[in-house]
């Protein structure tokens, strides 16, 4: 027979940590995320090309930008997903709620993903270390881009 006591007073290994979780999925890793903005980049600097193309390399360039403003706050205001998010399968959510950003915030976090690419891309890299796993467009924006499923 055993004694309880001594069963009783085995420490239990601590429970591993788990990824952070907004109820909408775990936080999309940095190669996913870097593989969406490949494609996304991709896609808009066809179009940009195209209009500089066309237009000149200064009218054609401020298009480009615009059209890069318009395609990333449309898609990250209204689904969360770009179509190198939905290919990937990752979604943009409120950090808090879990749902839409909204075009506002969505245009902000574009506008900073610049601010983020200026330093060496330590904004973008900041996800590496930050327990969130959020840029630093994600923070101000308050969004967080997590793995919903992969559509390939």
């Amino acid at each position: 027979m055993q004694d309880e006591s001594a069963t009783s007073m085995t420490p239990m290994p601590p429970p591993p940590p788990e990824e952070p979780r907004t109820g909408h999925g775990a936080p999309a890793g940095f190669w996913r995320r870097f593989g969406a903005s490949l494609i996304d980049g991709i896609l808009v600097g066809i179009v940009s090309t195209i209009l500089r193309y066309a237009l000149g390399t200064g009218l054609g360039t401020l298009l480009g930008f615009v059209v890069a403003a318009v395609y990333f706050t449309w898609f990250h205001g209204s689904t969360g997903r770009t179509p190198g998010n939905a290919a990937l399968g990752i979604t943009v959510v409120d950090i808090n709620g879990g749902g839409s950003i909204g075009y506002g915030r969505a245009l902000g976090r574009w506008a900073m993903s610049y601010v983020s690419a200026v330093v060496i891309l330590i904004g973008y890299l900041w996800m590496l270390w930050d327990p969130k796993k959020q840029t630093w467009h994600d923070k101000v924006a308050g969004s967080l881009p997590v793995h919903t499923g992969s559509n390939i």
